[in-house]
């Protein structure tokens, strides 16, 4: 193994926290708003695209979105909220943007390669847990 990758090896505890940071803070910022903000939009949203009832699902994304990018950014549970998230990516993916968008739009618009990335970060999270760096597991 080359020098520098020995090197950059010994950081290897810091990738799990990098990707909870990465993937909890934006999470709470898309939670917050469903929980505190605009729960009855979001139900109607909700509703208007097939997921019923709309109340029920805008609380539950919002406690999965809000708490769990908190308990990722601290590093509880991160295995069973990493596992949530990435239900809610999928469901987000296949209902919202599937057949309806590209990958990247070229043109501006939002394609569906974020939640592509949120999605792979979760599933990362899955394998990985909550690392060295974390309050718990």
């Amino acid at each position: 193994m080359p020098d520098y990758l020995v090197y950059l090896s010994t950081y290897n505890d810091w990738a799990p926290l990098i990707l909870r940071l990465g993937l909890g803070i934006p999470f709470i910022f898309h939670g917050y708003p469903k929980l505190f903000v605009n729960r009855a939009g979001v139900a109607g949203w909700f509703e208007s695209i097939g997921i019923r009832p709309g109340k029920f699902w805008a609380v539950v994304v919002g406690v999965v979105e809000f708490f769990g990018g908190i308990a990722l950014v601290l590093g509880l549970w991160v295995p069973l909220t990493a596992l949530l998230i990435t239900v809610n990516m999928l469901v987000a993916m296949v209902k919202v943007k599937w057949g309806k968008s590209k990958f990247v739009d070229a043109s501006g618009g939002m394609g569906w390669e974020l939640d592509f990335a949120y999605l792979a970060m979760a599933v990362a999270l899955v394998l990985l847990g909550a690392g060295r760096y974390a309050l718990g597991g």
